[in-house]
C-alpha cells in the first residue's frame, strides 16, 4: 500500500465520524503496564472526554494545498486551514483543557496527499499534569504521499511533577516524500523551580518508507536526573528535530542545519545524518524553552528551503 492510501477505519461511521474508542493497548513494558492497571474512579481511561481524536487530510488542488477533511473530538479543536504561509497549508491544533491528565488517550492522524504541503502545530505548550494513577498517552500517525511535504511540530511538552506520559509517533512515507517532525521537552514548571520531578516519560518516533524502516529514535526518562556528563550536562530543556529529505544531500544539509542551530544564543546544538543518509537529525539543549524552540525553527527554515525552496513563514503565536 502506498503512503497516503489507507483502508477504511474500523471505527469510522458512514458519515465520516469516529467512535470514541481508545487506541488499542499493547504491552508497553515497565512501568507503563503497571500504570495501565491502576483504575480511575472518576472516569475510565479512554472514555468520552478522555479519548481525544484529531484527524486531518490535505490534498493538492491546483497550485495550493487544501485541508479537505478535519475531525476533532474533545479535548481537541481545529482552527481549519490558515493561509498566512504561501508555501504550506497551516493548521493549529487547539485544546481548551488544562492539559493531558491521568487516563487520557489522545490520537492524532494526519494525511498529506501527493504533492501537497502542510504544516501542523499547536496553540501553546502541552501541560502533562501531575497524576496519582494510570498515565497519559498520545499516539500520532503521519502519512505523506508521493512528492508531499509535512511539518509536524507541536509546541513544547511540559512534564509537571508526578506526571506519566507515553508518546508514540509513527510515519509512513512515499519514496520521495519529505517529513519534518520536531518536539521540545520541558521537564517541569521551570519558573517554579520544578525540574525532573515527573514520574516517567517515554517517547518513540519511527518513520517507514516503501522498503521498510528509515529511522527510529526513543527516549525513556524518569529513573534519575539526567543532568550529568554524557546526557544533558548542565542543560534542562531538550529539543529534537527529525527530517527525511530525499531531494537534498543529507551531509551538506546536516552541516547547514548545525551551523544555523548552533549559532542561536542560549543553546547547545548538534546535527547529524539519519541512517542511510535519508535525512538529518538535530538535538538542541538549553536552560529555557524559547531558545531551544528558536534553534529548531532556524533548522526547520534551512530544511524547508532545501526541500521546497521557501523559508519558514512568520510566527503567528505569542
Amino acid at each position: 500500500m502506498a503512503a497516503g492510501d489507507r483502508p477504511a477505519r474500523e471505527d469510522a461511521d458512514p458519515a465520516g465520524g469516529v467512535e470514541p474508542r481508545p487506541p488499542a493497548e499493547r504491552p508497553l513494558g515497565a512501568p507503563f503496564d503497571g500504570y495501565a492497571e491502576e483504575p480511575l474512579p472518576q472516569a475510565a481511561p479512554g472514555t468520552v472526554g478522555k479519548a481525544g481524536v484529531f484527524e486531518a487530510r490535505f490534498q493538492r488542488q491546483g497550485p495550493r494545498t487544501r485541508l479537505v477533511r478535519d475531525h476533532a473530538r474533545v479535548p481537541f479543536h481545529s482552527t481549519g486551514a490558515l493561509d498566512h504561509d504561501d508555501a504550506v497549508a497551516t493548521v493549529f491544533l487547539q485544546t481548551p483543557t488544562g492539559g493531558l491528565a491521568q487516563g487520557d488517550r489522545h490520537r492524532v492522524d494526519i494525511e498529506v496527499g501527493p504533492d501537497a504541503r502542510a504544516h501542523v502545530t499547536g496553540q501553546a505548550a502541552t501541560k502533562v499534569l501531575g497524576m496519582e494513577r494510570n498515565y497519559g498517552r498520545v499516539d500520532v500517525s503521519l502519512s505523506v504521499g508521493a512528492g508531499g511535504y509535512l511539518e509536524y511540530v507541536p509546541d513544547p511538552t511540559i512534564l509537571q511533577a508526578g506526571s506519566r506520559c507515553l508518546v508514540r509517533t509513527d510515519a509512513a512515507l512515499a519514496g520521495d516524500a519529505t517529513l519534518v517532525v520536531g518536539d521540545v521537552l520541558v521537564p517541569g514548571r521551570l519558573a517554579r523551580g520544578e525540574r525532573f520531578a515527573f514520574d516517567r516519560y517515554r517517547s518513540r518516533t519511527v518513520a517507514r518508507g516503501p522498503e521498510g524502516r528509515l529511522f527510529e529514535d526513543a527516549a525513556d526518562m524518569g529513573d534519575d536526573d539526567p543532568r550529568r556528563p554524557g546526557l544533558l550536562g548542565d542543560s534542562t530543556v531538550v529539543g529534537s528535530l527529525y527530517a527525511v529529505t530525499p531531494g537534498a544531500d543529507a551531509r551538506d544539509l546536516a552541516d547547514a542545519v548545525h551551523e544555523r542551530a548552533a549559532g542561536c544564543e542560549g543553546v547547545k546544538a548538534g546535527a547529524s545524518t539519519l541512517p542511510g543518509d535519508v535525512g538529518v537529525f538535530l538535538r538542541a539543549l538549553g536552560e529555557r524553552s524559547r531558545p531551544v524552540e528558536g534553534a529548531l525553527r532556524a533548522a526547520r527554515d534551512e530544511i524547508r528551503r532545501a526541500a521546497i525552496g521557501a523559508g519558514v513563514g512568520p510566527r503567528r503565536k505569542m
